[in-house]
Formats: structure tokens, C-alpha cells, sequence
């Protein structure tokens, strides 16, 4: 569905939040080492959205468990870039740290790899453009005559949620997508690039791993492994 919506937006760039408290249960039948039918499905299907502007974030909240998830990350077949990210809340939640620094650490973590696949998707020429690929998937539209939910909205002060237009040339209880003709943006500049944190695209690097890659000193002292190759981060340079 999340592919649909952006093929229907015209190729504009997409990030697909997924929540999930566990993870997909394995039937006995699946041998160590081996996807279920439902892992596999989802592995295809995160290698079909590699081919559109579409970045997916896995966030695992509640006991999971969590510890496959981070290989399940690092094997997914070659895909057209690399779209997916998953993020353990729980864990980030459960460390001994002021709450503040735990909300940072939980949206560096979830937004970290964003910039890096935005730009992919420039390179690649699929950001702007339809590519006639997506499943024929449309969402459902809101449940009608819904009268005590637009009352409680109402008396918080919200405007009435508008109503999804109607194809006169069909009827289907599918709203109806008009696809915008907007422009590819341009692709930021090289120098701009090297000198710009990759994490926050605001500071300038000031700070160096040990494998080399770079971000800035806010947003390094919070990363444990590198954003660009994913090294642990043992190493942390102070540049002047």
C-alpha cells in the first residue's frame, strides 16, 4: 500500500513508519537459518520498495524479542539502495540516561539513515518520476457516519476532516488520487556535502571515527556504531 501511495503521488519521497511489539511467529516446520513464508514475503517486499523513493523505519517497541532483528537488517538481499532501518526503542529506553538524551538517541537512531537514502534515491533517478511497479493497493477511506468522533474532535477546536473526492467515471469506494506534477529536486552539491553533517544536515563536521566517516560533535557523541558503514565506534577525533 505504502508503494502505491507513492506511485500515485508521482515519485515524491516517502518514509514508511512501521510499529511492531513482536516479531513474525516462526512455525516448527522452519529450519535454523531459514525465513518463514511471512518473513520472506517481507523481505520481497522491502526489495520491491528499494525500487522507489520510499525509506522504511522499523521501530520495535515493547519485549520483542529484538536480537534477530538486527541481522534480519543486515541480510536483506541486494536491493536498489539500502531502505530499511530498524530501531529497538526498548532498548534505547531501558538505558540509564536522562530522559531528554534517551528522546534524542530514539530520533537519531529512527532519522539517521533518512539523509543518506534520500540521496540514494536522487542518484538513482527514482525520486520524481512514476515507475509503474507498485502493487494495484489503495487505502481504505475513513469509516462513515463516524458522528462521535467528529464531536470530540469538534469540541477540541479541529475543523472537520474533509472528505475524500469521488471518481464520477467510477464506483469504487476507493478515494480518488490526483497525481501532482511536481519537479525533481535538484541534487545537493559535493562540497556541500563534505562539509555538512550527514546526520542533522545542519552543523559542519567536527568529528571523526576511526573508520574514517565523519558527522558532527551533537550528533557523534550519541552514535555507537558509524551511520555510513555502520562500524562500531570506538574512536571518536576532535577536528579543529
Amino acid at each position: 500500500m505504502a508503494m502505491t501511495i507513492v506511485e500515485q503521488s508521482g515519485g515524491q519521497y516517502h518514509v514508511l513508519l512501521i510499529i511492531a511489539d513482536g516479531q513474525v511467529t516462526r512455525s516448527v516446520d522452519t529450519a535454523s537459518g531459514q525465513l518463514s513464508s511471512q518473513e520472506q514475503k517481507t523481505v520481497d517486499a522491502i526489495v520491491k520498495a528499494s525500487e522507489l523513493p520510499l525509506s522504511i523505519v522499523l521501530v520495535g517497541v515493547g519485549d520483542g524479542p529484538w536480537d534477530m532483528m538486527k541481522e534480519f537488517d543486515d541480510n536483506i538481499p541486494a536491493r536498489a539502495f539500502d531502505n530499511f532501518q530498524f530501531v529497538n526503542f526498548s532498548e534505547i529506553m531501558s538505558k540509564n540516561m536522562a530522559q531528554s538524551r534517551k528522546e534524542a538517541a530514539f530520533a537519531l537512531s529512527a532519522l539517521m539513515e533518512i539523509p543518506p537514502q534520500y540521496k540514494a534515491t536522487v542518484e538513482l533517478g527514482i525520486l520524481g518520476r512514476r515507475s509503474f511497479k507498485s502493487p494495484d493497493r489503495v487505502p481504505l477511506p475513513p469509516p462513515s457516519g463516524s458522528h462521535g468522533a467528529y464531536s470530540y474532535y469538534s469540541s477540541k477546536g479541529f475543523s472537520k476532516p474533509s472528505t475524500y473526492p469521488q471518481s464520477s467515471s467510477s464506483s469504487s469506494p476507493y478515494p480518488h488520487y490526483e497525481t501532482p506534477h511536481t519537479a525533481t529536486p535538484a541534487a545537493p552539491s559535493a562540497t556541500y556535502d563534505n562539509q555538512v553533517c550527514p546526520i542533522c544536515l545542519v552543523n559542519p563536521k567536527d568529528m571523526a571515527f576511526g573508520c574514517g566517516h565523519q558527522t558532527c560533535c551533537d550528533c557523534g557523541q550519541i552514535l555507537e556504531s558509524c551511520p555510513i558503514c555502520r562500524t562500531p565506534i570506538t574512536t571518536r577525533i576532535k577536528l579543529y
